[in-house]
């Protein structure tokens, strides 16, 4: 109940009220946006879809998260950041509605891409500047509470979306221009709840003088580098790390799975499919908020190490158990337990990470972590492109995945073991 008593609190302060509802507009936005992305790709009736699509669907959603994001600072010190939510998603939401145009011209992909391209780059301006704001509207005392809070009202928002989503494409007839269009009315709406925020409030202040352009982006690309000098001296965080990213690559992988499975094995008809798909991804989100209230008490109990090798190991066992039945049923509880055992991990290396590396590297380390984890998604689309037939069902990935996932296990243990032995040595 204490995290309800400091929602309440951050809740009377008035500009945080209106900073988060710019971010929960945008990013509920955000999830009806990549929805319809995902959508379009794998479900439109007039495409046959191939594994090797939704790899460059996720290529698309994910990369510039990665290329983008460790640079966006740089830029957002040098513009006021109210500007940035209002611009960028008026840009965002008229980029959308040509989304919305070219599905319904049946243009060439590569132009489609273009366009979600550039839809999906302007995010990662806005999302670190709803998060460079934050110490602007918000006091020192209850930063971190509202550094938590924040961030997963985010995430639940752009689930909702994603939810909102499916049923503007049930109800539309299955329409991608519909929810494409959905998307850039709440861009719109996000953009316009920034008004109320004062030009100035968020800063960055008139008076401070920004380091040149090169200089800034030279400094940021030296800075990353010295993050990760600094990661491969803290072994905890550098193994939690690996940990994690390979987790990421299994569930990716596993995720183009389901989708091909959805399409085209579990399914009569593309709104069949996408119901499947819809419930999929529901469970495999309450397995995500198991992993949230859950992982405190696991990571008090076993040590965020012994967590992260409980999740798996658990996983190493029950995803070819129930994969290789390729039936709706099991997979739907595979979901649910991938859910679970990667949130469960991720919120284990976060622990590690903040606590071995020292706080004039973590945001720099951070940044990094950024960047593997969705580069290991998007590593891992590419891989079950390689790897599915047409149906999605392969027995080889299902096999290949839980030999990943007892790997790691295998690995975190023997870590744990020396490092165990290394501190007796030591004493």
């Amino acid at each position: 109940m204490s995290v309800v008593r400091d929602l309440r609190v951050l809740l009377r302060l008035t500009n945080f009220r209106r900073l988060l509802a710019v971010r929960l507009l945008s990013q509920c936005a955000d999830g009806v946006y990549q929805v319809a992305l995902a959508t379009y790709v794998v479900f439109s009736p007039e495409k046959q879809t191939s594994a090797a699509a939704i790899a460059s669907a996720m290529a698309i959603l994910l990369l510039p998260y990665s290329l983008v994001g460790p640079f966006a600072g740089v830029l957002l010190d040098r513009w006021q950041r109210r500007q940035v939510f209002l611009y960028g998603n008026l840009l965002r939401a008229l980029l959308a509605c040509g989304t919305a145009v070219l599905v319904l011209a049946s243009v060439p992909d590569w132009l489609f891409y273009a366009s979600a391209l550039s839809v999906t780059a302007v995010n990662r301006f806005v999302l670190a500047g709803l998060s460079a704001s934050l110490p602007r509207v918000v006091d020192d005392e209850r930063l971190v509470v509202a550094n938590s809070l924040s961030p997963t009202a985010g995430t639940l928002a752009a689930t909702l979306g994603g939810g909102l989503a499916f049923g503007v494409q049930l109800l539309a007839d299955n329409s991608n221009a519909a929810v494409v269009a959905a998307g850039a009315v709440l861009y719109l709406a996000a953009a316009l709840a920034s008004l109320r925020m004062s030009r100035e409030l968020l800063g960055p202040d008139p008076d401070d003088e920004p380091q040149p352009l090169t200089s800034a982006l030279a400094s940021t690309a030296r800075g990353l580098a010295a993050g990760l000098r600094h990661l491969a001296e803290r072994r905890p965080a550098a193994r939690a790390l690996a940990a994690v990213t390979l987790m990421r690559f299994c569930y990716g992988a596993l995720f183009v799975t389901v989708l091909m499975l959805c399409r085209y094995a579990w399914s009569a008809t593309e709104s069949e499919g996408l119901g499947l798909l819809g419930l999929a991804v529901a469970t495999s989100g309450a397995g995500f908020f198991a992993a949230a209230v859950l992982s405190p008490w696991a990571v008090g109990r076993f040590g965020p190490f012994g967590w992260m090798t409980l999740c798996a190991a658990a996983a190493a066992v029950l995803e070819p158990a129930l994969g290789l039945t390729f039936a709706p049923t099991p997979f739907l509880v595979a979901a649910f337990v991938l859910g679970l055992t990667t949130q469960g991990g991720k919120i284990a290396t976060d622990t590690v990470v903040q606590t071995s590396v020292d706080d004039a590297y973590r945001g720099r380390v951070f940044a990094l972590y950024d960047v593997l984890f969705n580069v290991a998604f998007v590593s891992a689309a590419g891989v079950a492109a390689l790897m599915l037939p047409p149906d999605g069902r392969s027995a080889l990935l299902i096999v290949l995945v839980a030999v990943i996932y007892a790997g790691i296990a295998l690995a975190l243990r023997r870590g744990e073991r020396t490092e165990r032995c290394g501190e007796r040595t030591e004493g």
